[in-house]
Parts: C-alpha cells; sequence; structure tokens
C-alpha cells in the first residue's frame, strides 16, 4: 500500500481536484463483501468486444428472471425504436469513440443513439434503425446457457466512455492515464499501431477534467499494474492476445513491460513480462489440458470469435468462449477456478441503462466522472451464486479488486480501490456446482487446428 499512499500524498500536495483523488484510490470508496480467498487458485479474464445487454443477452430467460434488457429505445426524435433480430455477424460497425458515448448519452436521456456513425463494410447497408439491434438466440445460445446456469450481470460497466485501447489499459491496471499521477486519462484508440514500439507517429487522444480531448501523447505509459502485484507475490500469469502491437495487447502500452529494443532493424518488445505475452490465444487450451494454467490469465480473441461488428463471417465468438469455459470445466481446475467473460466497450449498440456517476463534485470529465455505458457480465465458477441475476454496479475495477483480494495483493489504487470485488456473485459457503458441458456449434479442436491468420478484433 506504499505506492498507493505516496501517490494520495502527491496528488494531494499538488493541489488535484478531490475527484482525482478518489479515481486514484485516495478517497473512501467500497472494496465490497466478503471473498473467501481459499476457494480460488485460479481467475481467468474473458474479454470480448463491443456489445451490450441489450444488444447480445435478449435472452427470455434472463429477462423473465429480472435481468434488466429491454425490447425497444429512444431516439433523438423522441420516437420508440423496436429492437430488431439480426445476426452476430454483420456488414457493418459503429463508432464507439468518445464523441459517440457522448451523443448516446445525450445528458442521462439515453435517446441518441441514432447518432452513432455507422460504418458499412457490405453492400446494400446499413438496415434500418442499425444501432437498435439485438442478436438472434439461435447465434448465441452458449452465452445463454452460461447465463442462465451462473451469475449474469445487468449492471456491469465500461469504466471509461470510449473504445477498445482505455478498456483494455483498465483491465490491466484500473487506469488508462499515461503515468501513475497524471489527471489525463487515454480516451480513444490510438492513430497507428500502439505501445512502446509503435510508429514514431504514434499517439493517442487525452482527456482532462473539463472533457477536452485536444492534448495528445506517444502510447507508452509508465504506471504500476496488477501484474507488477502478482509478480511480487511470486504469482504466475500470463496473458493471451492474437498480435503484439495491437490496441487489445496491453502491456505493449507500459514501458516496463514492453522495454523495446530494436532486433532487426524493428522495434519490438523485450522485457521479461512480455515473455508473459502468448500470442496465440487458443494455447489458453493447450495450457489448460497441459495442467499449466497460471494463476491469472487474461484471454483476448482473435478477429473471427471477438463478437466484434464489422463482418459477416465474425460468429465464433460464442464457441470459442464456451470452448474455454468447458476446457476448465472439464479439468481439475473447476474445483478452484474463477471464470469472468465480459465485454472491452459497448461497440456503439443501443443500451437503456444511464451509466451512474462515480464522482459529482463537476470537476472530472465535464459534468462528474460518468461510467461508460454498459457491458454484459458472466461469472461462472463452482461458487458462483447459480441462476442469479447480479444487480449490483460493477466496473473493470471490480475484476482487478476480485483478484487482488483473491491474492492477497494491495489496491492499485486506481479503478480497483472504489470498484466493488463482485462478492455478490459468489456464494463460497454453497455446495460446489457440478460443471456441466456447454453445447457449442464448434469445439476446442476447431480453434486448436484453425489455419486462419491471428488478427485484431478489428482495424477500425
Amino acid at each position: 500500500m506504499r505506492r498507493v499512499a505516496f501517490l494520495c500524498l502527491f496528488i494531494a500536495l499538488l493541489g488535484i481536484s478531490a475527484a482525482l483523488l478518489s479515481l486514484n484510490g485516495c478517497g473512501a470508496g467500497s472494496r465490497g463483501g466478503t471473498i473467501q480467498p481459499g476457494n480460488i487458485e485460479h481467475v481467468v479474464v474473458i474479454f470480448q468486444e463491443n456489445r451490450t445487454p441489450d444488444n447480445l443477452f435478449h435472452d427470455p430467460v434472463l429477462m423473465g428472471r429480472g435481468a434488466d434488457i429491454a425490447s425497444s429505445g429512444l431516439n433523438s426524435q423522441g420516437q420508440t425504436i423496436p429492437l430488431a433480430a439480426t445476426s452476430l455477424g454483420v456488414g457493418y460497425d459503429l463508432s464507439h469513440a468518445h464523441s459517440a458515448f457522448t451523443a448516446m448519452y445525450d445528458g442521462g436521456k439515453m435517446d441518441g443513439a441514432d447518432q452513432v456513425t455507422v460504418y458499412c463494410k457490405v453492400t446494400n447497408c446499413p438496415p434500418p434503425n442499425p444501432q437498435y439491434m439485438y442478436v438472434q438466440a439461435s447465434d448465441v445460445a452458449p452465452y445463454f446457457q452460461l447465463a442462465e446456469q451462473y451469475t449474469f450481470g445487468d449492471r456491469m460497466f465500461q469504466t471509461n466512455e470510449g473504445p477498445s485501447f482505455p478498456a483494455h489499459q483498465f483491465i490491466l491496471s484500473g487506469t488508462s492515464a499515461p503515468t501513475a499521477t497524471s489527471n489525463l486519462f487515454a480516451s480513444e484508440n490510438t492513430n497507428i499501431g500502439t505501445g512502446c514500439a509503435a510508429p514514431s507517429g504514434a499517439w493517442v487522444a487525452l482527456i482532462d477534467p473539463s472533457g477536452d480531448e485536444s492534448s495528445r501523447i506517444f502510447p507508452c505509459f509508465e504506471h504500476p499494474t496488477l501484474t507488477d502485484e502478482l509478480d511480487a507475490k511470486g504469482l504466475s500469469w500470463r496473458y493471451y492476445a492474437p498480435t503484439p502491437g495491437s490496441i487489445w495487447t496491453a502491456p505493449n502500452a507500459i514501458q516496463h513491460m514492453c522495454q523495446p529494443q530494436m532486433q532487426n532493424g524493428t522495434l519490438v518488445c523485450t522485457g521479461s513480462d512480455w515473455n508473459k505475452v502468448i500470442l496465440n490465444p487458443p494455447q489458453v487450451l493447450t495450457d489448460i489440458a497441459n495442467n499449466q494454467l497460471a494463476a491469472v490469465s487474461w484471454v483476448i480473441p482473435s478477429s473471427p470469435y471477438s463478437d466484434h461488428a464489422g463482418s459477416l463471417s465474425a460468429t465464433g465468438g460464442p464457441s470459442w468462449v464456451a470452448s474455454v469455459v468447458n476446457a476448465i470445466g472439464n479439468s481439475p481446475y473447476w474445483a478452484n477456478t474463477a471464470i469472468i467473460v465480459t465485454w472491452d466497450d459497448w461497440g456503439g449498440w443501443y443500451d437503456h441503462v444511464p451509466p451512474p456517476k462515480v464522482i459529482n463534485d463537476g470537476t472530472s470529465w465535464g459534468s462528474g466522472y460518468i461510467y461508460g455505458f454498459r457491458v454484459p457480465l458472466i461469472v461462472i465458477s463452482p461458487y458462483a451464486k447459480a441462476a442469479y441475476i447480479s444487480h449490483v454496479n460493477h466496473d473493470f475495477g471490480s475484476i482487478l479488486n476480485f483478484i487482488e483480494q483473491i491474492y492477497g495483493l494491495p489496491s492499485l489504487g486506481y479503478a480497483d480501490a472504489r470498484a466493488d470485488n463482485l462478492s455478490d456473485c459468489f456464494n463460497f459457503n454453497q455446495t460446489p456446482l457440478q460443471f456441466q458441458t456447454i453445447n457449442v456449434p464448434v469445439g476446442k479442436d476447431f480453434f486448436l487446428h484453425d489455419t486462419r491468420p491471428l488478427e485484431d478484433p478489428d482495424t477500425d
């Protein structure tokens, strides 16, 4: 905790706002309920792409249990638009920049989704009301099975109000700030490449406490990460990702993790931590089978199984996620593993729930620091509450808080410090749930033998 205490003292001496103090874990903030660390020895975080609960979990069973899923939404003209069924793979993408968040949020009215820009990638596009869609049940049956059997969260919010690059920084370290004491946060995707080995012309926009995004910085940051704390305690971790230089490979943007050097005329990451970045997501299936699952794993998909909009063939996400879950569930790891499945941002899709304010002093992000939009959450474990809907506000910091408490780690002092710890999703006193294999169109053998090149979830 010494690092956090020093950070809080330093911020206070600078006279920076109470909002930043709280954002960096220096304020009161809840750390959540009771976690019993002895039950869990492995945590697997599966981070999918760009969906909201209204879009991806239009599941009558969940809705019948009280999950807050809408069947219609408002547009900027005050009209009620019925949500229409569509396939998981669609030929268009939607903006998920901070400006798209602002348009859709519309001061909390949640009526601006029709103002979100559409990027067509096929002919006869877009369909009517392209933002107001939900994925047909036949395409996401494995997701429905998982959410119905275990815990589904309908109040999981992005920590950031924008796209993937900052979201992936939050899932690794609870912040997208460039330094430990900065009051600026990365708010957008990078322009070209990313990370400490990015081309010299790379930059990412930063947002200041007033909401201004006029400043830019090379996308190489230096601050503590959760992996530092795992390393300090001798706990293993692996970060599975499709490519080294993308906005979804969070460790590449942390200086002490990447430690870039020139090799054969190319700048590459060479740090000791980089050896734990596995540039082959399906290897997690092999590691499970070979009894080599790390204490903490981040699992980032390749494009065809990412759930990202914009490709008619990007439909493998439900089978991919269920295959990882099945591999764990049918192994000895099931007895002591928690699997947390969530999505990195809302992807521009309509969602009806306005994100709550985390801080309401008017000094951060314009009108007060506000979560990003909802993303789905599934918590899977023999100790997850069965057939349970969590209505507790969670964000990416909740996942870090949970991991910290499972392994007795100190708080990083960022989003993890004020977030809950997912404790309402677990009952560590219950009879452990027996695993039931999830039915999938294609299983682990498909992903282990998939010859398609590994790709980032999108190129936009």
